[in-house]
């Protein structure tokens, strides 16, 4: 049934969805505008000597879809220290980039990614997401292909594990060395079995623990699989007395999702320099 929904998706809805002559593209054109980037140097948030270390949270989502290449481009472009993504398995056990465990929200088809084989999630149409409308031809990325966009550049890859257990996370990490990337690449995972499995395999990948509230547990847990293993909390539920809580343990540590001068400075004030956000910018 899904696969005949699909297919009259793809045959029907997607030529009046994309045609710029009816109301639909004008509709969503308007409801995905881009956003202009606020600069916390700008704004008094850091300097040259002391900086705050930014990572594009989905990459830049602000200026294209979220999860998209041109997204972690613009990351690159605007000097991110670092650019998020999400990787699921499809059916045929390979890695795409995507954050929801269903197409729905990104695509104009349906249906759970695990129901899908690469080819077929290859042949989807991005529905929504800043300028999406200047990339016709954009399809979700592989995570090779979301590695290759940091190869020789400055920007670190960070890969958050959005399936459970660990079997096939040994691809995870051939696919980092294959590239090039131990050094610059940052897997993280909610779960601290995922990232200690990960340092077993391959020590030399740094590491950071997806947390909410942060608390003397999960700082031990992290400090117990290794050296380089971070903190990567919640900012929304934590308070100065958490927040103090991982700078006194001298634990690596930083806060999603920071999106305000405000907050940026009051973590950076607090001994925070690192920071993931959806609008700020150096």
């Amino acid at each position: 049934m899904i696969a005949v929904l699909n297919k009259i998706i793809s045959l029907v809805l997607v030529p009046i969805y994309f045609c710029s002559f009816l109301p639909p593209y004008h509709i969503a054109k308007l409801f995905n505008q881009p956003k202009e980037l606020i600069s916390i140097s700008e704004n008094g948030v850091g300097s040259a000597e002391d900086p705050v270390f930014l990572t594009a949270h989905r990459g830049v989502s602000a200026l294209a879809p979220e999860n998209s290449i041109p997204a972690f481009e613009e990351a690159i472009n605007y000097n991110y220290y670092s650019a998020e993504c999400d990787i699921r398995l499809t059916k045929d056990d390979q890695w795409v980039v995507i954050h929801n465990s269903s197409v729905d929200a990104r695509f104009c088809q349906v249906g759970e990614v695990n129901e899908y084989t690469l080819e077929e999630l290859k042949t989807f149409n991005y529905k929504g997401g800043a300028n999406f409308w200047l990339y016709e031809d954009m399809r979700i990325p592989t995570l090779q292909e979301y590695l290759d966009v940091f190869v020789d550049t400055d920007t670190r890859p960070q890969i958050e594990i959005k399936e459970d257990g660990c079997d096939m996370l040994d691809t995870v990490v051939y696919a980092v060395k294959e590239k090039g990337l131990t050094e610059q690449a940052i897997i993280i995972s909610f779960d601290i079995e995922q990232l200690s499995y990960v340092h077993q395999i391959e020590p030399d990948i740094e590491l950071w623990y997806l947390v909410d509230e942060i608390t003397s547990e999960n700082i031990a847990e992290a400090k117990a699989v290794g050296d380089n293993v971070w903190l990567s909390a919640n900012f929304s539920v934590n308070n100065t007395e958490t927040i103090k809580l991982a700078v006194d343990a001298g634990v690596g540590t930083s806060f999603w999702t920071v999106n305000t001068i405000e907050d940026a400075k009051m973590l950076y004030d607090m001994g925070i320099r690192y920071m993931e956000t959806d609008i700020l910018c150096n």
